[in-house]
C-alpha cells in the first residue's frame, strides 16, 4: 500500500513532503495529518534540512478533508471532536512554526483546509489555473482551525468575505490576495521554486531561522522603546555569534561563507 505522504531529503538538503493520495485528490484524514505533523517536526528537528517543499502528486493540491474523515467525525461526541480537531491545528501550527524556510508548491484544486497549509507556509508558488476556495460553509461548517493561518495571509476584511461566500477565486486572485506569493505556468514551478531554494541555502542557517522568528515576533509587538531595545539586542548578539563573524568575515575576505556548499558557490551573490 502506498504511503498517504512521502518524505525525502534532496541532495541540497531540502525536505519534500509530498500528499501522495492523488486518486482522492489528496484530501486528508486524520491518520495523515498525524503522519504530516511527525514529518514537520522531524524536518525541523534535522539540522541538514535547510528549508521545505511542500507539494501534491496530480491534478489537485488538496481537496480539503476526506470524505469519509467527514462521516466518522459527524458521529463524535463534542469532546471527540474537539480532540479531533486539536491535531489539526496542532498540525498546522507545527508547519507554521517550523524553524525553516517552508514553501507550498501548489497545482490544480486547493480547497478548505488545504487553503490553511497554503498559509502556513512561508512563500506559496501557485499554478495559474489553481483554483481555491474556502468551502467549509457549504456543508455548514466553519473553517476554524486554519483561521488564524488564512487571517493572517489574507486580512481580516478579505476572510469576511470568502468565509461566508465559499466563492471559488483564481490564482491571480489569490495572488493580489496574499495567500500565493507568485502565480506562475504549470511548466514554470519547479524552476521558480529552485530559484527560490538556491538564494536560501547560500544564506546563514541560523540567521533565516531567527529572520523567520522575527517577522511572528515583531509583527505583534508595538513599535515603541522597549521594541527598538530588544531588537538593538537581538542584533548585537548575531553579530557576535559564530555564524555572525564567519559571514561579516567571509563578506569582507570576498569568500564564500563556510555554510554555502561548493555546488552553489559560483552563485553565491558576493560582491566584487
Amino acid at each position: 500500500m502506498e504511503q498517504a505522504v512521502t518524505y525525502v531529503v534532496d541532495e541540497r538538503d531540502v525536505a519534500i513532503v509530498t500528499l501522495n493520495r492523488p486518486e482522492k485528490h489528496n484530501a486528508f484524514d486524520d491518520e495523515m495529518i498525524a503522519e504530516l505533523t511527525r514529518l514537520f517536526k522531524q524536518a525541523g528537528e534535522d539540522t541538514r534540512v535547510r528549508a521545505l517543499v511542500l507539494q501534491a502528486k496530480g491534478k489537485s493540491f488538496s481537496a480539503g478533508a476526506d470524505l469519509n474523515w467527514m462521516k466518522k467525525m459527524a458521529s463524535y461526541t463534542q469532546a471527540q471532536n474537539e480532540s479531533d480537531a486539536m491535531g489539526l491545528a496542532t498540525m498546522l501550527q507545527t508547519l507554521y512554526t517550523l524553524p525553516k524556510p517552508t514553501i507550498a508548491r501548489v497545482q490544480g484544486a486547493a480547497f478548505g483546509g488545504a487553503v490553511g497549509l497554503i498559509a502556513c507556509c512561508d512563500i506559496a508558488i501557485g499554478s495559474k489555473l489553481s483554483k481555491f476556495c474556502l468551502s467549509e460553509v457549504k456543508i455548514g461548517l466553519i473553517p476554524a482551525t486554519i483561521s488564524p493561518y488564512v487571517v493572517e495571509a489574507m486580512g481580516a476584511r478579505v476572510c469576511r468575505r470568502y468565509f461566508q461566500t465559499a466563492e471559488v477565486f483564481s490564482a491571480r486572485r489569490a495572488r493580489r490576495l496574499g495567500l500565493l506569493s507568485e502565480s506562475v505556468t504549470e511548466d514554470e514551478l519547479d524552476s521558480t521554486i529552485d530559484g527560490i531554494i538556491s538564494g536560501i541555502v547560500k544564506n546563514g542557517p541560523h540567521a533565516v531561522a531567527q529572520s523567520k522568528a522575527l517577522v511572528q515576533w515583531v509583527a505583534s509587538q508595538p513599535i515603541n522603546d522597549a521594541l527598538l531595545g530588544e531588537t538593538s539586542k537581538l542584533i548585537a548578539q548575531v553579530r557576535t555569534s559564530e555564524e555572525g563573524q564567519e559571514g561579516l568575515g567571509a563578506f569582507l575576505e570576498k569568500r564564500s561563507a563556510a555554510w554555502i556548499k561548493p555546488a552553489a558557490q559560483d552563485n553565491a551573490g558576493l560582491e566584487k
